[in-house]
């Protein structure tokens, strides 16, 4: 038996994909010029506790920045380029504070996907921190749908905020994610598309969870899920394919 859910079928990845410098403001004003009403983005912490968006464990890819943001402190990445690496439009881009996406999602009816996205050993520590800010920020809207890799994250989440909607990630199908889903309280799976079939998208159902999948950027693929079903997808293509 499937649950109210309140979440858009498609979502934009890290804002935009590949259009913009993904996990950035511009990312999402992008998505949200391509008619997207609903975003899937990751969030970390820094050494003071701030949270923000980012990918990666390390700052190098994505930043003007070096090293794990775990062991920086916020003033310091505030002042970082994320926009350069993708190109000359986008330099001197800042990496966004949480609750500026919180911001820009409350302020033009956008629904949320928060990838909680620790650096190693902090899983604990990002899970509670993310679920505690979304909490106060998302206050009387619509709360975002915390998801996580790692289910330490979930259960921190979960403990911190057992009232936000929370969602396991999958990559593979291991053994006892169905039995760690059970224990996180799950309202959603979350899957690479390659696992997702019509057989999983209804054994997800029969437990009264609903299912999405990561990252569709072709058309027929996104035709079948939706054929057999799904309950959201999440795309890199948002000039291509859904809203518009």
């Amino acid at each position: 038996m499937k649950t109210h859910w309140p979440y858009p079928l498609w979502l934009a990845h890290r804002g935009a994909g590949k259009l913009t410098p993904e996990n950035t403001l511009a990312a999402f004003r992008t998505g949200a010029g391509f008619g997207f009403r609903a975003f899937e983005c990751d969030v970390k912490l820094s050494r003071d506790g701030q949270a923000f968006l980012l990918h990666d464990d390390t700052l190098d890819r994505t930043t003007s920045g070096q090293g794990s943001p775990a062991e920086q402190d916020w003033a310091g990445m505030a002042r970082l380029d994320a926009g350069s690496w993708h190109s000359p439009p986008f330099a001197a881009e800042p990496l966004p504070r949480f609750e500026q996406v919180a911001a820009f999602c409350q302020a033009n009816g956008c629904a949320l996907n928060v990838e909680i996205k620790p650096c190693p050993g902090e899983e604990a520590r990002t899970g509670t921190a993310v679920a505690r800010e979304a909490a106060r920020l998302w206050a009387g809207a619509l709360p975002p749908l915390l998801s996580s890799f790692k289910p330490e994250a979930i259960a921190a989440a979960r403990d911190a905020e057992p009232g936000l909607p929370r969602a396991l990630l999958l990559d593979k199908l291991w053994d006892g994610w169905p039995e760690a889903a059970e224990s996180l309280r799950v309202a959603a799976v979350i899957t690479n598309y390659r696992l997702m079939d019509r057989a999983l998208i209804e054994r997800l159902h029969a437990k009264g969870w609903r299912a999405l999948v990561y990252t569709v950027n072709d058309a027929a693929i996104a035709e079948r899920l939706i054929a057999d079903g799904i309950d959201g997808i999440i795309t890199d293509a948002v000039d291509q394919l859904g809203p518009a």
